[in-house]
């Protein structure tokens, strides 16, 4: 859903082809991270049924990643669309 609306929003604002390398790639920086971080936890629930400390460590860090990714998508978005949507705000007041 975040991934259309992004698209979106750069057809509205004409953003040019670096702007749209930078958002493709954050956002399939972040489907990648949550490919990975669900295979870890399957992996890691096929490894150890039962809870462990070690385990939800495991899955913690790979959750950590994802959130990383998003940070850093959102990052991305703020650079490319920013001044687009302050000059919207800017209009509108």
């Amino acid at each position: 859903m975040a991934a259309a609306v992004v698209f979106m929003a750069g057809i509205f604002f004409h953003v040019d082809r670096i702007e749209w390398a930078l958002l493709a790639s954050a956002v399939f920086l972040v489907l990648v991270a949550e490919t990975i971080n669900t295979a870890i936890e399957h992996l890691t629930d096929l490894a150890s049924p039962e809870r462990h400390p070690l385990a939800g460590h495991a899955k913690d860090a790979a959750a950590g990643a994802v959130l990383l990714a998003v940070i850093f998508s959102v990052l991305i978005a703020a650079i490319v669309f920013g001044t687009r949507f302050a000059g919207i705000v800017r209009h509108l007041l």
